[in-house]
């Protein structure tokens, strides 16, 4: 089972976070590409999400990609299914199936849905897209690990406008009661959904407060900065309480003229467009 490279080999961390850049970038470009093939997608949040991926699966999480059932697997729900081709990227990227597949994105009857499901996608832990249901089911696997004292890790990533469903308050209630400090939910805090600024809709805030209150610990980081998600999600053990990250992204990261844009919450780009972002992200 592949471990967490700076957790357990004391590794050079300049020498991983290079790494987890230059994964992240191709997974931007995957993702770019996939949504530009398949004329549908959701470029803006998996943008904003590549660099949490790419952190948790190849500085953090314990797994082997040539056994995805493997008991002892760290676990990732991805909550905001609409993420899939940066999820389908990570997961190619990591070893779990062939890079090729990323090409039949959501064609008919690829196993690539628009939404992941974990009957054809090796890797994917759980079928998401109704959003609000991740952290439910990731606090349910996270009990069972308690329960059989099992080891191991389940990580979440959710959307910020995403938590304005209840049953994610339900789901964190439940969490600290219960001291899951086996869980880390990572929330992908680009400020946007679907339409609108969140703050606009139905605000979240005061977000680490909220968890704080049902008793969580809470951390601030930038969510494009891969030094600061491990030292996030390595945390020790015997905290006794789930660990919630608030990761400040940017929706559309990496690409000039999709960054904070809400209009790239959906959409596919141009062949001019694609071009220039395929550009600008071989030079980051």
């Amino acid at each position: 089972m592949t471990s967490s490279p700076w957790k357990s080999t004391g590794s050079d961390r300049t020498a991983i976070v290079t790494k987890i850049r230059d994964k992240a970038r191709a997974i931007r470009m995957h993702s770019l590409n996939m949504v530009y093939a398949a004329r549908l997608g959701h470029p803006g949040g998996d943008l904003s999400a590549t660099d949490i991926l790419a952190t948790l699966y190849f500085g953090v999480m314990r797994f082997d990609p040539k056994a995805p059932h493997d008991p002892g697997r760290d676990r990732l729900v991805l909550s905001k299914g609409h993420a899939s081709g940066a999820l389908y990227a990570t997961l190619a990227e990591a070893g779990f199936f062939p890079v090729d597949w990323l090409s039949t994105y959501m064609k008919p009857k690829s196993l690539l849905n628009g939404h992941p499901n974990r009957n054809y996608v090796p890797g994917v832990e759980a079928n998401t897209g109704p959003l609000g249901h991740g952290l439910p089911i990731a606090v349910g696997i996270a009990i069972a690990s308690q329960i059989d004292h099992a080891g191991y890790r389940v990580f979440v990533i959710t959307g910020d406008g995403e938590l304005q469903e209840g049953s994610n308050w339900e789901a964190a209630m439940a969490a600290g009661h219960r001291k899951l400090d086996n869980l880390a939910l990572i929330i992908d805090r680009n400020t946007l959904q679907q339409g609108a600024r969140v703050a606009e809709t139905n605000d979240v805030e005061p977000l680490g407060d909220k968890f704080r209150a049902f008793g969580w610990e809470v951390v601030d980081i930038d969510g494009h900065d891969p030094s600061a998600l491990i030292d996030a999600l390595t945390w020790p053990g015997g905290r006794a309480k789930p660990l919630c990250v608030i990761a400040h992204t940017i929706k559309g990261k990496g690409v000039s003229y999709m960054e904070d844009q809400v209009s790239w919450h959906h959409g596919v780009p141009t062949k001019a467009q694609l071009d220039q972002a395929m550009k600008e992200l071989s030079l980051t």
